[in-house]
């Protein structure tokens, strides 16, 4: 993936292929890449903002992560050696 499909895209559904695919959920990674695609700094999520962005990724983790699957068989899952 390019930064342009990046882009494209936008961080919630990036972040959501991440978790698909095995990532852990981690607050701090969710909104350090929504920040980066606004040419922002890391650091510059607060307040009423930040908190918006935790529902969000609250949101995405409840749907997007299985917390009892390994990424070693998330991975295995993608390239079809085990059932989903």
């Amino acid at each position: 993936m390019t930064a342009e499909e990046l882009h494209e895209i936008g961080a919630d559904a990036a972040y959501r292929r991440l978790l698909e695919h095995g990532t852990r959920p981690h607050f701090i990674g969710f909104y350090v890449l929504h920040m980066a695609l606004q040419g922002r700094p890391w650091n510059d999520c607060k307040g009423d903002e930040k908190k918006a962005l935790r529902v969000k990724f609250d949101a995405l983790t409840a749907q997007s992560f299985d917390a009892n699957r390994s990424e070693l068989e998330a991975f295995l899952d993608r390239i079809g050696v085990i059932e989903p």
